[in-house]
């Protein structure tokens, strides 16, 4: 059974499903000359709490630590540009993370099922949150997304049960379906100018949402995507009549 993996320096990646299932491994230590990490390559690792990933390392494949159940804590260096779908999903321990300054693109499930992430720290260099990026990360209470965004995924913070407070910036154009689905604490939510799109169930059972403005840039509000809003009483559209019936 092993419990200690060291990972001599002058590996330069640790490959697909490299100690995939390894569920007795508590620790690991990747060298400095490693610069990606493939898919899977720390799967189900169940009893794994720690893993410094050292600078020089780009890529973290799909799944690569998904079901890490006993993470709690993770350093991604400012060298990482991939953080790949789903890698660091079910990291049910996982309690904050710093997304690095260069990461472009936050994968769809990136984070999924993250339960004790209370804290996430979305950089400027981020432009697109993928489908379902932080989908079911119950503890998570507030969210800063940045000027940089464009959009956001589908699902990308629904069930999000504890998030009560979300600053989406003029820079997002469309909001897709279900992005804050069940985000049941959500009390207020601000949607830019910019934006000309509301997806389908967008912001459904978000049964704390009281009011919401509607930006005259709107063309299409998908169905249901206020639906079963049960304390909404102020609904604000900023154009005119006339723009409406556009």
């Amino acid at each position: 059974q092993v419990k200690k993996a060291i990972i001599k320096n002058g590996v330069t990646s640790i490959g697909s499903y490299a100690f995939c299932w390894c569920e007795n491994l508590t620790s690991v230590t990747i060298p400095n000359s490693v610069t990606s990490i493939g898919d899977n390559a720390f799967y189900w690792c169940t009893s794994l709490t720690s893993v410094t990933i050292p600078y020089g390392v780009k890529d973290i494949g799909a799944y690569a630590f998904g079901f890490c159940k006993e993470l709690s804590s993770v350093t991604i260096p400012s060298s990482v540009t991939t953080i790949g779908s789903s890698a660091f999903s079910n990291c049910t321990s996982l309690t904050s993370v710093t997304i690095p300054d260069g990461v472009t693109t936050i994968s769809e499930s990136a984070f999924e099922s993250c339960s004790s992430l209370t804290s996430v720290t979305i950089p400027n260099s981020v432009t697109s949150i993928g489908d379902g990026a932080f989908w079911c990360c119950t503890n998570l209470t507030s969210v800063t997304i940045p000027r940089s965004v464009t959009s956001i995924g589908s699902g990308a913070f629904q069930y999000c049960s504890s998030l009560t407070s979300v600053t989406i910036p003029n820079s997002v154009t469309s909001i897709g379906g279900g992005v804050f689905r069940g985000c049941s604490r959500l009390s207020g939510v601000t949607i830019p100018d910019s934006v000309t799109s509301i997806g389908s169930f967008a912001f459904s059972f978000c049964d704390s949402l009281t009011n919401v403005t509607i930006p005259k840039s709107m063309t299409r509000i998908s169905e249901n995507a206020f639906c079963a809003c049960l304390n909404m009483t102020d609904v604000y559209y900023a154009g005119t009549a006339s723009d409406w019936a556009k």
